[in-house]
């Protein structure tokens, strides 16, 4: 990660100290506290508010704009935005399971150019820039019923879930979209998605963009809503992210008569 970004490289170090001082000093039922309602439209738990507060502070003398899961735009008029989802997986973190990450993608004018990922409880860091050859590679599954397949939750009836369980090879429930999307760009996942819930916001995938793009993989939205930049942090995606246009292909016909 030679070429990484010294805004992404200073926002990462804040939100790992800040998230292991968190995790070492404030009990698990502390930090799962709701303390505000966030920009986004979801509870802020106390973690996130640690941590995303770390990554603002450091990052403000940088002057570009910050795209952030709790606080929403902070605009510096800048044609460079910092996206930051400072805890994806809290609920994972809050209650012990040592699954979750920071995330966080730049974008200059409209256009994704850099993607990073950090695995908290892994020590492990995904990293990608527009332009510049990597070392991941997807799977290049292009099969069903082959492929090893990590789902949100199901909600609603779970239709759209058990139809994706059924035709895949394996079903994985992780609980972090950022890790996730990582997984499948590296090739140990085929796809990841969102089977119909429009759950998924522009923090979660920003950087699984940029990684996908690199590695050979799709992004693409089930109900076929190009991802692209916005502002608008209440914006909904159904997410997918696969090893391979073809994948993606047979995981939107599967679910189009849903």
């Amino acid at each position: 990660m030679k070429n990484i970004s010294p805004i992404i490289s200073e926002a990462a170090d804040a939100a790992i100290a800040a998230y292991h001082n968190a995790k070492n000093n404030v009990g698990l039922s502390k930090l799962r506290e709701t303390h505000r309602m966030g920009k986004d439209g979801t509870p802020t738990k106390l973690l996130d508010e640690l941590v995303e507060s770390a990554v603002i502070e450091k990052v403000d003398s940088f002057d570009i704009n910050i795209l952030s899961e709790e606080e929403g735009f902070i605009d510096k008029g800048s044609s460079v935005t910092l996206i930051i989802d400072p805890v994806d997986g809290t609920g994972n973190a809050t209650t012990g399971i040592p699954f979750s990450a920071f995330t966080a993608a730049l974008v200059k004018d409209s256009t994704f150019i850099e993607g990073y990922t950090y695995w908290f409880e892994g020590d492990k860091a995904w990293w990608a820039k527009r332009g510049e050859s990597t070392s991941y590679k997807t799977s290049c599954s292009t099969q069903l019923t082959t492929s090893t397949i990590s789902m949100i939750r199901p909600k609603g009836n779970g239709e759209k879930f058990l139809k994706v369980a059924k035709a895949c090879h394996k079903t994985r429930i992780l609980g972090s979209s950022a890790i996730e999307g990582a997984l499948v760009a590296e090739g140990s996942l085929d796809a990841a998605l969102d089977p119909g819930s429009n759950t998924h916001r522009i923090v979660d995938l920003a950087a699984a963009k940029v990684f996908l793009e690199a590695a050979g993989g799709v992004l693409v939205d089930l109900n076929g809503r190009p991802f692209e930049y916005t502002t608008d942090i209440t914006q909904r995606w159904s997410g997918v992210c696969a090893a391979s246009e073809a994948l993606a292909e047979k995981i939107l016909e599967l679910l189009s008569n849903s």
